[in-house]
């Protein structure tokens, strides 16, 4: 690929940039320790969170993220006999400011951002986006979240308000706009219905047979244009030409 065909790098942020497995996945802790369960590991609590999120976001498109969250938190609650409240329930809601950046993200966007402008697609809402953007060391030229659009990826509508945006303020189409993310599940399906150009970051090495964790299990795969493990290669890949 000749990354200097493209202006513009379009960023999913939780699972590519921000570690938001690691994130839910102590999120819930407090729950769980509070009903002293001790079946419930990583992978099933993940798995889990998937499937209510998604069908969280398709029954409330214009809910805010925060509120997503508590609701998962409550049906997750339900479904497996815990005993919850409001405070944990909104623990959980409020937790997105506590997900980590991937150790590899500040380095890898100082580096990508020599070269493009960078603009997020994101599903959380524009608070939670700022309080995790603290963690990522770069200023975004453009933040296109949920909350802005009023509905989640994979809804097509997302990405063609990004579309809309940067054709309106810097006179690109889409062509010009590479767009980087782990989600095959929110991302790469409807940017392929788009015909975009995609990178895959398979943080969960899903090409070598690796788990998909809290992304919904797709299907049909898409076929993205190329696959990094990391986002630090595909920055070093791009420096190259």
């Amino acid at each position: 690929m000749n990354y200097n065909d493209f202006k513009f790098l379009s960023f999913d942020c939780y699972g590519t940039l921000i570690d938001w497995e690691s994130g839910i996945w102590n999120a819930f802790q407090p729950l769980i320790y509070f009903n002293k369960r001790d079946d419930l590991t990583r992978e099933k609590v993940l798995r889990n969170f998937a499937l209510l999120e998604s069908e969280q976001q398709k029954k409330n498109p214009s809910m805010l993220y925060p509120e997503i969250l508590f609701n998962v938190h409550m049906q997750f609650s339900k479904q497996h006999d815990l005993k919850s409240n409001e405070s944990l329930d909104k623990e959980f809601g409020d937790s997105v400011k506590h997900w980590p950046a991937f150790p590899d993200s500040a380095d890898a966007l100082r580096i990508l951002k020599k070269k493009f402008k960078l603009v997020i697609l994101s599903n959380v809402n524009t608070k939670g986006f700022a309080s995790s953007n603290r963690w990522l060391g770069v200023e975004f030229d453009e933040i296109y979240t949920a909350e802005d659009v009023g509905s989640y990826k994979p809804t097509l509508a997302n990405f063609d308000y990004m579309f809309q945006n940067i054709e309106k303020k810097y006179n690109e189409k889409l062509q010009s706009i590479l767009h980087v993310a782990q989600s095959l599940f929110h991302d790469h399906v409807p940017a392929k219905h788009f015909d975009m150009t995609t990178v895959w970051i398979d943080r969960q090495n899903l090409n070598n047979g690796g788990n998909w964790g809290a992304t919904k299990v797709v299907d049909n795969l898409p076929k993205p244009d190329v696959i990094f493990k990391d986002l630090i290669s595909f920055a070093e890949e791009t420096a190259k030409n």
